[in-house]
């Protein structure tokens, strides 16, 4: 990530600029500092929500004018809520950048929310939950949330509960709007193929003149500390049974995230929010469960994140073999991990898959910029400056010593899926 520049505009806006010249393209993201974590009870859900809106035109650019015109420049558009930000972002054509530098500044200032397309979009994201709803996953997901983070905002899903979509205002999203979409609260990347002070000075034409507003005051409970080992089971209709064993983890600007990531990585192959993926079946973990035929597959993640979240590792049971064998499987592997049996040439090989995922998921402009823009979120930019270089210098006896620490049965939350044998089709046919 090196010749980034950055800026910070008189209403606040910071500005990151790489030049990339390998090809005429250019990635242009704002992300605003508001994510599920900062919403309270009642409006759980109303980030996610207000992305949709955003998408519902202006009197500039109405509603489905800009499906078309980016189309037809040959660039493409889309936006991503998520635990700590909501992010909007364009790929266009260099020589016809100039569109999304408009309608960004435009819709930071000019959304509409029309009460009928806000009637509307409740129909939508609900029929959304419902979706999420149809994988067993997403249920385990959402209880081991709730049990893992009673008082922090991580405790609910992006999306929300359905109460909230159900009883939520045009008001309560307006009013979210107008006071988190504000320069002071956004941060702007551009990633490609043009000169820096000829991109600068047209920002600070289009987005210098926007007012700074209050600088929002972004709501956040801090989690207390674990007491002990919890446990929490869904049954949901289905045939699989799911595993999930869900660690404490620190945030990311905390040294200890490195040697956790690097656990994984050990444990079950690199993860991280850029994308890509590295084959894991050489890890302990594929090795143990699925290998032995206790498991079809298992995965970990650890994300960054602002405040402290979690590691995760996800099990799905293979017929025939029980979630007890699974978790005992799995803890066996824990337990090994915890008592120091990581070698260096373990650790030497998870520091090199993660130096290949980084190059993977930052090969174009895209990747680039949604790392720009996701670091100076928690922390600075420079946090991925420095990603390979604080990987590297984690020693054996950190992660050992890290191991130990997090990885404790009292730091954890288990989460068993039963399935009820029959799903939900088959539930109605036999009604019939």
């Amino acid at each position: 990530m090196n010749n980034v520049n950055r800026y910070v505009l008189n209403n606040g806006l910071t500005v990151l600029l790489k030049e990339v010249h390998s090809a005429p393209v250019i990635s242009w993201w704002v992300l605003y500092r508001i994510g599920s974590r900062n919403e309270r009870s009642g409006q759980t859900g109303i980030s996610h929500w207000v992305e949709h809106m955003m998408f519902k035109g202006t009197e500039l650019f109405p509603k489905r004018y800009l499906d078309k015109a980016i189309d037809r420049e040959g660039g493409s558009w889309n936006a991503q809520t998520s635990l700590d930000y909501t992010a909007y972002y364009e790929v266009m054509p260099a020589d016809r950048i100039e569109l999304a530098l408009r309608l960004e500044a435009d819709r930071m200032l000019n959304a509409k929310f029309d009460p009928k397309e806000v009637d509307s979009e409740r129909t939508v994201i609900i029929s959304e939950r419902q979706g999420n709803e149809n994988s067993p996953l997403f249920w385990l997901s959402e209880e081991i949330s709730a049990a893992a983070f009673r008082v922090h905002g991580y405790h609910h899903e992006i999306i929300g509960d359905l109460v909230d979509l159900q009883t939520m205002t045009r008001d309560d999203l307006y009013n979210h709007y107008k006071r988190h979409y504000v320069p002071n609260n956004a941060i702007a990347v551009a990633v490609g193929y043009f000169k820096t002070d000829e991109m600068l000075a047209r920002i600070r034409e289009l987005y210098e003149g926007i007012p700074a507003g209050q600088t929002p005051t972004l709501f956040s409970r801090p989690e207390p500390p674990q007491q002990g080992e919890r446990r929490v089971k869904v049954e949901r209709p289905g045939h699989t049974a799911f595993l999930e064993m869900s660690y404490r983890a620190p945030a990311a600007t905390d040294p200890d995230w490195f040697k956790i990531a690097l656990i994984d990585s050990v444990m079950s192959g690199p993860s991280g929010p850029g994308g890509g993926n590295i084959d894991n079946k050489t890890t302990r973990l594929y090795k143990a469960l699925v290998e032995s035929e206790i498991a079809t597959s298992v995965y970990g993640n650890v994300l960054p994140s602002i405040d402290p979240y979690l590691y995760s590792i996800t099990v799905t049971v293979r017929h025939g073999r029980t979630l007890q064998e699974a978790e005992d499987a799995l803890n066996a592997q824990i337990e090994r991990v915890r008592q120091g049996d990581i070698t260096q040439a373990e650790l030497d090989k998870a520091k090199k898959q993660a130096r290949a995922l980084l190059a993977y998921s930052t090969e174009g402009v895209t990747g680039q910029a949604f790392w720009l823009a996701f670091a100076e979120n928690f922390e600075s930019y420079k946090w991925f400056d420095d990603y390979l270089a604080r990987l590297s210098a984690v020693t054996l006896d950190e992660v050992h010593d890290a191991a130990q620490r997090y990885l404790r049965p009292q730091n954890r939350t288990i989460g068993w899926l039963v399935p009820t044998g029959m799903d939900e089709a088959e539930m109605e046919e036999d009604d019939e």
